[in-house]
């Protein structure tokens, strides 16, 4: 059965940065991704591990700053990602998370904090481009 947005979703990041803060939360981050971040610092995995992240059970998230009653991720600058190259996945596949996408109504309640989904000037996301970001299914446990 094909999902709802079966003919595809319109969404245009406009960098707004509103994606990076609001309230408390988590952005994983592997292994593989600290190491390219440390590079792209110019710093040990081990600095950016103890100056950038914190440690969730046995994860990594990076930290977050509170800015004007808001929690800006550590690598928020005004309105742009400094570390935007190296991201993580989790920043990399937003807006596409299961949540966002798992009804017309989570798509626009989503919409209210990003304003590049449902944008005027957004071009029409292909299903099978939406696929690419979202968990395999088969993965999941």
């Amino acid at each position: 059965m094909k999902p709802w947005y079966k003919d595809g979703l319109r969404f245009k990041c406009t960098g707004c940065g509103q994606c990076c803060t609001g309230s408390p939360g988590y952005v994983w981050v592997s292994d593989e991704e600290a190491v390219a971040i440390a590079e792209r610092l110019k710093i040990t995995v081990e600095e950016f591990i103890k100056k950038y992240t914190r440690r969730v059970g046995n994860r990594l998230s990076l930290k977050e700053r509170l800015v004007n009653k808001q929690y800006d991720c550590v690598f928020l600058d005004g309105k742009r990602c400094t570390i935007y190259e190296q991201r993580p996945k989790q920043c990399r596949t937003y807006p596409w998370w299961k949540e966002n996408v798992g009804s017309p109504e989570s798509w626009t309640e989503e919409g209210v904090r990003c304003e590049g989904i449902n944008h005027p000037d957004a071009p029409l996301i292909s299903l099978q481009e939406i696929q690419k970001h979202l968990p395999d299914p088969k993965k999941e446990s």
